[in-house]
């Protein structure tokens, strides 16, 4: 099936990023969005408490909301550098950091992508499954954790070999 082009204000770097380099590329803004997050959790429930007061300890409510806040952070701020490399919002950092990290793979004889010990139809299906899978955060979260060669950019922007082309457009 033909990847979906969505025409968006930005260049696009990568469709289906590796969680890694999704990690790997967070903005000190996203950073501050997680930590925010983990402590306006625990934060509402306390001042809830104070509205209503229970009788009961809010010591476990308020260790579980930090723990939701944490990875409810975590999901955001994933989120929110993922759609840097979708082209959704602005992304000229990215792309700076895009082209020299993968130019120097290509320079190397590098898989651009990296390798996998996976054969392609796993590398296929997990694109599939994964694509995009950042929008379904709050239904069922899912990384792209299989390095494939489906990316929805073009290679030869980083100096790659004509094969790694073809190979890219399947």
């Amino acid at each position: 099936m033909p990847e979906k082009f969505i025409e968006t204000p930005y260049p696009r770097i990568d469709s289906d990023p590796h969680a890694a380099r999704v990690v790997r590329y967070f903005r000190p803004s996203d950073y501050v969005v997680w930590a925010g997050a983990t402590g306006a959790f625990p934060g509402v429930l306390y001042f809830w408490q104070m509205a209503d007061p229970a009788r009961t300890s809010m010591r476990t409510a308020l260790r579980l909301g930090g723990f939701l806040g944490f990875v409810g952070g975590f999901m955001l701020a994933y989120q929110r550098s993922s759609a840097r490399f979708w082209g959704w919002s602005e992304n000229k950092r990215e792309e700076e950091k895009d082209l020299a990290e993968l130019s120097k793979r290509a320079s190397e004889g590098k898989p651009l992508y990296g390798e996998s010990p996976q054969p392609e139809w796993v590398q296929g299906a997990a694109h599939r499954n994964s694509a995009y899978s950042q929008l379904k955060f709050a239904s069922f979260p899912m990384f792209n954790l299989v390095n494939h060669p489906h990316h929805g950019s073009d290679p030869t922007k980083y100096g790659a070999p004509a094969s790694e082309f073809s190979k890219e457009s399947n």
